[in-house]
């Protein structure tokens, strides 16, 4: 029976590890091809102390290094780490959630016989992905025909492993001990996005010290790739992921556990309550009206939580922060060449807003409202055909148009919440931090197009979810499309051949007109409501067309 668990956990996960290994290369194939065309000889006129801050290694600096370095080191650390979280999230919580942890426990296994199984899934899921990672790299070297002697493919694919281990198993643990797949996913994605800014900033700011709390910090501060594996931090990592793993195996033994849609949502903690119930009922109304919008809201309240508040305290700490990073380092920001700018958003580094769009808005912020509003979409309709509760909706006097546009106006909520957190966080940091070329105008601005861009991506999560009826599909198809929109934003614009194509990518739209600083881009804003506008549209006869799953 163990086996059947494992190797269940295996064929129901190991597609999505796939995607994001299939995706990730691809995008570093073509990265490999836009960088040859770089001029890299700057770098070299750069001071010592800034390429040890980038972790560049003069000596065996190159096209390689630079392609693996904005691929696996960075973005590469994100998708594993957040494919390890789903896993580990969904491993126990997630089939309470669903309602099939208790006939699993109906066989002959025990629940810590069920977590050993899942646990197994997720470290074999992630070495597989680390070998073809490491496979993906060589291969693309080869195609592309660039020498990557020098550059520590097999280390960077090992630290990838270990570090999205490591978040897999806090999801892991969180689930074990709450039975809430939301909190789960979301505490270990703020633990994971937290740790990569404390090892990022508190350097800059001569905390390195403190930089040492985090986790990510054992899978950057040595880089791996242009230095080799340190097994001090590999051993710090492996015994962070032990103690998870122990948090987890008697987590799983100390609670009750939920049945299927035990959670209340907050629509109806607040229904419940004498006070708010009059007010709740107008407001849900019937089911044909907007109380689909309420309740499809309602059960992504733990997730905006995390994402808005990761956003929130960015906005208020990093203005702060600021203040606080050496004169020379702010002198050696305003010396980076256009190239390298480009690579790093676009933005001035050198300058408090500068600094603030390439710490917040060109990173965490897309990241974070991706994995929302793309959350949403997926699970608006493909959610509800999988969990079985799509046929229980429509037999409620509502079209399945009507279905679709409700789910995309409680993404919009989703996305405003979000949009006005972000705002509320930098523009009183930045008054804190006595930042005066912040204005309200840019922050409003920047804040609004950010919410534009995420409803694009949350559009193309629920057209895919419309169009298929699979949550997976939707959410690594969105992944995808992020990826390869990413690259064109900061990739082609640096090739004379394929520039042109940086102009229809929704990063560039976003992030183009420097919004923070010249305030608002109406055209910019119109071509990102735009395009929700049209895959919302377009998803409604997708899936008024299409047969249902069962």
């Amino acid at each position: 029976m163990y086996a059947n668990v494992f190797t269940k956990s295996i064929r129901d996960r190991l597609g999505s590890g796939v995607i994001g290994v299939v995706a990730l290369g691809a995008t570093l194939l073509f990265g490999l091809w836009a960088y040859q065309d770089v001029d890299i000889s700057f770098y070299y006129d750069l001071p010592v102390g800034v390429l040890e801050l980038m972790g560049i290694d003069p000596e065996t600096f190159g096209v390689a290094s630079m392609a693996y370095g904005a691929m696996y080191d960075f973005m590469g650390a994100f998708i594993v780490g957040g494919i390890a979280i789903s896993i580990g999230a969904a491993a126990i919580a997630g089939e309470e959630q669903v309602g099939t942890f208790g006939l699993l426990l109906g066989n002959p296994v025990s629940r810590r016989g069920a977590l050993m199984s899942k646990t197994a899934s997720l470290v074999l899921i992630l070495a597989i992905m680390g070998v073809l990672l490491w496979g993906a790299a060589v291969l693309s070297a080869d195609l592309i025909g660039v020498d990557a002697s020098g550059v520590h493919l097999g280390a960077i694919s090992v630290a990838l492993t270990l570090n999205g281990l490591l978040y897999g198993l806090l999801a892991l643990a969180i689930g074990s001990w709450t039975g809430r797949r939301g909190r789960a996913s979301g505490v270990a994605a703020g633990v994971m996005v937290l740790g990569y800014l404390g090892a990022s900033l508190l350097p800059l700011v001569d905390q390195d010290g403190l930089a040492h709390i985090f986790p990510w910090y054992y899978y950057s501060s040595n880089s791996p790739l242009n230095n080799g594996l340190d097994w001090g931090d590999v051993a710090v990592l492996a015994g962070l992921s032990v103690l998870c793993f122990v948090a987890a195996w008697i987590g799983i033994q100390r609670r009750d556990l939920r049945e299927k849609g035990a959670e209340a949502t907050l629509a109806d903690r607040l229904r419940a309550n004498p006070m708010t119930q009059k007010m709740m009922d107008r407001i849900a109304g019937s089911a044909r009206v907007s109380g689909v919008a309420v309740k499809s809201a309602s059960e992504f309240q733990g997730l905006l939580t995390v994402t808005a508040g990761i956003m929130f305290y960015m906005g208020f700490f990093i203005p702060i922060l600021y203040n606080f990073i050496p004169t020379d380092f702010v002198e050696i920001f305003a010396t980076f060449p256009d190239a390298l700018i480009a690579m790093i958003g676009g933005v001035d580094m050198s300058t408090p807003a500068g600094f603030m769009t390439g710490e917040i808005f060109s990173l965490v912020g897309p990241i974070a409202i991706i994995v929302l509003l793309a959350s949403m979409g997926a699970r608006a309709l493909a959610g509800e055909e999988e969990s079985h509760t799509m046929g229980l909706l429509l037999a409620n006097p509502i079209s399945r148009g009507e279905v679709v546009v409700k789910k995309a106006l409680a993404m919009v909520a989703l996305a405003i919440a979000f949009g006005v957190a972000t705002a509320f966080g930098t523009w009183v940091g930045a008054l804190v931090g006595g930042q005066e070329e912040i204005t309200l105008e840019g922050v409003v601005s920047i804040s609004v197009l950010l919410t534009l861009f995420g409803l694009v991506f949350g559009a193309v999560s629920l057209l895919t979810s419309a169009a298929t009826g699979r949550r997976r599909l939707a959410t690594w198809a969105t992944t995808g499309v992020a990826l390869v929109t990413w690259f064109m934003f900061t990739f082609l614009s640096l090739t004379q051949s394929a520039a042109a194509l940086a102009n229809f990518s929704p990063f560039q739209w976003y992030l183009g007109s420097d919004p923070l600083v010249n305030g608002m881009s109406w055209l910019d804003a119109a071509l990102l409501a735009g395009t929700f506008v049209a895959l919302v549209a377009t998803s409604v006869p997708l899936f008024a067309r299409r047969d249902l799953r069962g």
